[in-house]
């Protein structure tokens, strides 16, 4: 008998977790990859698994719901967490990466097994075989059209952008200054405190600089990763609040900072720093004039502009069964942050659990849904049921389990943990 083949459309994050589960599962792994043949303006290699908004996968911390959902992913061997155990670079209690390093490492980790097999080529159509469609918030419009006509509506999307990274060589350090938040055991982040002239000044400017053209005539965005003029605009104190805030970052030499503007490092050799919080729309020349008047940025040399692009999404709670496949496609498994999750480590795990239910499927066994009481089954829980006429991207939250608390987390953290492992004992008998 042969090995039982699937195709994995897209290869980012939710495809290349598919792809490894199923390799490693002794399935065959056709996965088709548009890039480079197609520039879809967001992604910049040709490697799977390439981080495109920030290099931080967010929390590490367990008493976090994507800290806990990360855990959960290292019990069911996740390609995402060995690849960012690897990649780490310096960040308090965040999981940050070196793009490239991680990339890489996901690249050659699927490469190296003998069935799998990459075409690089863009699917215009959907498979009528059995396939996991991954292609993530940058899906082509003629799949999205496709999937409109299959579900009976048309699909849903929200704008997100991404953050300018900067030279390390290029900042100016008789202004700014390496301190985690609140120490957080490293002194991780670059801060480049504000006075209240210098941040009054900047979010002027901020708020009057011109952006780039979006099409849309109704731009909808995602409230979790707003673009820092649009969060400027809702007042001149909202960045102190948010992106910009300087509490835990004082300093005997900066006691009392009116704001911080905080970079991350971006790579392992720490030669550039991305911008935290500092997604835009702006036009490249706006960002170099307005970004400028950062304290300690005002040469910063830039390697990478933020940019806006469209995320698509599916109306889950009327498209999807509970294994993930399209209500009125069976054979077709959705993975990633097209199902309508948001986040890296959010759309690995779909990766992982559409994967699931495809080999299950494939070797003839009933589907085992992953229990609710996990982040991972939180969360596909959400998709299937929430309210259709207020459905909208969903990160890890504490908010998908309304009956713990504070106080009764860490039991909360326990049974989670337990239940994934049974779960990942349970489909493997």
């Amino acid at each position: 008998m042969s090995e039982p083949e699937v195709k994995i459309i897209g290869g980012g994050l939710a495809g290349s977790e598919a792809a490894y589960f199923l390799l490693r599962h002794g399935a065959c792994v056709t996965l088709y990859e548009r890039r480079p043949l197609v520039d879809d303006h967001a992604h910049t290699t040709d490697q799977f698994g390439e981080l495109v908004c920030s290099n931080s996968l967010k929390s590490k911390q367990l008493s976090n719901a994507c800290g806990l959902l990360k855990e959960e992913m290292r019990q069911m061997d996740s390609l995402t967490m060995q690849a960012a155990a690897v990649a780490e670079v310096p960040s308090g209690n965040a999981l940050s990466v070196d793009r490239d390093v991680f990339a890489g490492m996901i690249t050659k980790t699927l490469e190296s097994f003998p069935n799998f097999r990459v075409v690089r080529e863009e699917v215009k159509t959907l498979p009528k075989t059995t396939a996991i469609l991954a292609t993530g918030p940058l899906t082509s419009e003629s799949l999205l059209e496709e999937l409109g006509q299959v579900i009976g509506q048309k699909n849903l999307s929200f704008f997100d952008a991404s953050a300018p990274i900067i030279a390390k060589d290029s900042v100016d350090f008789s202004k700014a200054y390496f301190k985690s938040r609140f120490e957080q055991g490293d002194s991780a982040y670059l801060n480049c405190p504000f006075t209240k002239e210098e941040y009054n000044a900047f979010v002027t400017e901020l708020v009057s600089a011109k952006k780039a053209l979006v099409h849309e005539f109704d731009t909808h965005y995602f409230e979790g990763c707003l673009p820092i003029e649009v969060m400027a605009a809702r007042g001149i104190e909202t960045l102190r609040h948010g992106p910009l805030k300087p509490f835990g970052l004082s300093t005997p030499e900066h006691p009392h900072p009116y704001a911080v503007a905080q970079l991350r490092q971006d790579t392992k050799l720490g030669d550039y720093y991305n911008l935290v919080g500092f997604q835009t729309n702006l036009t490249f020349p706006e960002q170099q004039r307005v970004f400028h008047m950062i304290p300690g940025l005002e040469n910063a040399k830039f390697i990478r502009y933020g940019l806006m692009h469209r995320n698509s999404y599916i109306d889950a709670p009327v498209a999807l069964n509970e294994n993930l496949t399209l209500q009125k496609m069976p054979n077709l498994y959705i993975a990633g942050q097209l199902s309508g999750v948001e986040g890296y480590v959010e759309s690995a795990a779909m990766g992982i659990l559409a994967a699931i239910s495809c080999w299950r499927s494939l070797e003839g066994k009933p589907f085992i849904p992953v229990p609710k009481e996990t982040v991972s089954g939180a969360l596909v829980d959400y998709l299937l049921h929430a309210d259709g006429a207020y459905f909208a991207p969903m990160n890890a939250s504490w908010a998908l389990f309304p009956n713990s608390h504070k106080e009764t987390r860490d039991a909360t953290i326990a049974l989670a943990l337990d239940k994934i492992k049974t779960y990942w004992k349970l489909i493997h008998e």
